[in-house]
């Protein structure tokens, strides 16, 4: 599994850690059953506290996302997919209207918006369709 943590971020590590495993389960890299990291593996890899990414667990455990299988360690829910799916789509729809509000608040106008997203999405477009 794959963490790109960003130490400067406005976003707390622990939410960039839980954002991270829902887009990974949500894209297919995370299996339903896949085992992820302890705490202590992933707390070193990151080079962050292991109580952040016990935090970060929990919270994903809570939601649904990671269940504790003993003697193995923690492992994508069976109903994983779906949720994050689903969490994943609130989220990026969030991030979509917050920026959709600062565009039009700006004065830009609707057109111009349009164009700028349409520009964006054709520069990230790598061919590809994703769930």
């Amino acid at each position: 599994m794959w963490f790109d943590i960003h130490p400067d971020s406005p976003v707390s590590i622990c939410e960039q850690i839980v954002a991270q495993v829902i887009f990974n389960v949500a894209s297919g890299g995370l299996e339903v059953g896949s085992l992820i990291p302890s705490v202590r593996e992933l707390g070193a890899r990151l080079t962050v506290h292991p109580n952040t990414v016990a935090k970060a667990y929990q919270e994903l455990e809570r939601m649904g996302v990671l269940t504790v299988r003993r003697g193995r360690g923690m492992e994508v829910a069976a109903d994983a997919l779906k949720l994050c799916q689903t969490e994943r789509r609130k989220r990026v729809r969030q991030r979509i209207r917050e920026a959709l509000r600062e565009a039009i608040s700006s004065g830009l106008p609707h057109e111009e918006v349009r164009r700028v997203v349409e520009e964006e999405l054709a520069s990230h477009d790598d061919g590809k369709r994703r769930c």
